[in-house]
């Protein structure tokens, strides 16, 4: 079995990667597994002369199709980009693995939604997207076949890469106080968790929707405290504003409310990742 990851480079995907590389080692039974894991270097998505190549050529049984312009901030001044990228990078995954049979497992986002449901959102909610990024990311569902996976994901981080894990290890060895919102709720999720998850359900070709985070929920400014708090800091040096007292502005609209129910995993029976707080302390445990 030939598993093409694309984005390799990237925080989820270097975990992805690595998930396959353990289940390739310890595999005794049935077909090799054989990772094939190229960079954005390597493989531009947007470019739909290149994507159909190298789909052709390698014919992979399952894409990760985790390559993406993440930027948020940046979506918003660099609309086509995103929009090349994010959602006709997408469509031409789709179109070279119809060519070869291929089963694609995208990466999606909670910014489809627009924050504005009280409660968690749901695999059979209606997305309405605020940003950009969003918008480009919804794109990329709507051009996957139906029996394509598509796993929503939210606030992820890990060793790799940026995120807000490393930027709180960061600020932490300063001093003075740290603002953080405490107006945007979500489920921190730790990619090595993910990464798991993410390749059980490509490999098994489950078709539609799922979402996937670590478990509870929390806000920035919750976070920020944890974090700290998993470091020896003082939580007390954080400080809750809302996202209007934000300096300067961010230009991406964020949605208040970014928390995923993980009713498909979850009405399934399948197992639901760890709490956020668990894997977290595991993260900064690692990498402090």
């Amino acid at each position: 079995m030939r598993v093409l990851v694309t984005g390799a480079g990237g925080q989820l995907g270097r975990e992805v990667v690595a998930e396959l590389a353990r289940r390739a080692a310890a595999r005794r039974r049935g077909p090799a597994l054989e990772v094939v894991a190229p960079t954005r270097a390597e493989l531009d998505v947007a470019q739909r002369s290149a994507v159909l190549a190298a789909i052709v050529t390698l014919e992979p049984d399952v894409i990760v199709h985790a390559a993406a312009f993440t930027a948020v901030d940046r979506c918003e001044q660099e609309v086509e980009r995103a929009l090349a990228v994010n959602a006709l990078g997408t469509r031409h995954v789709a179109e070279a693995a119809r060519l070869v049979g291929a089963h694609v497992c995208y990466v999606s986002t909670d910014y489809v939604f627009d924050g504005t449901k009280p409660t968690p959102y749901d695999e059979w909610d209606e997305p309405n997207p605020l940003s950009v990024y969003g918008r480009s990311k919804l794109g990329g569902e709507r051009g996957l076949d139906p029996s394509a996976t598509v796993v929503r994901t939210a606030w992820v981080c890990s060793a790799h890469g940026t995120n807000m894990v490393r930027t709180l290890l960061r600020l932490a060895a300063d001093e003075g106080e740290l603002r953080f919102v405490d107006d945007q709720r979500g489920s921190p999720t730790v990619a090595a968790d993910l990464a798991p998850k993410l390749v059980d359900l490509a490999l098994e070709r489950r078709p539609g929707v799922f979402h996937v985070t670590n478990q509870g929920e929390t806000t920035w400014y919750g976070f920020a405290r944890a974090v700290l708090g998993f470091l020896g800091a003082d939580p007390g040096r954080v400080v809750p504003i809302s996202t209007a007292e934000l300096v300067p502005p961010r230009p991406a609209p964020r949605p208040a409310n970014s928390v995923l129910d993980n009713a498909a995993l979850r009405l399934a029976g399948d197992g639901l990742l760890p709490h956020w707080e668990e894997s977290t302390r595991r993260l900064v445990a690692a990498l402090a």
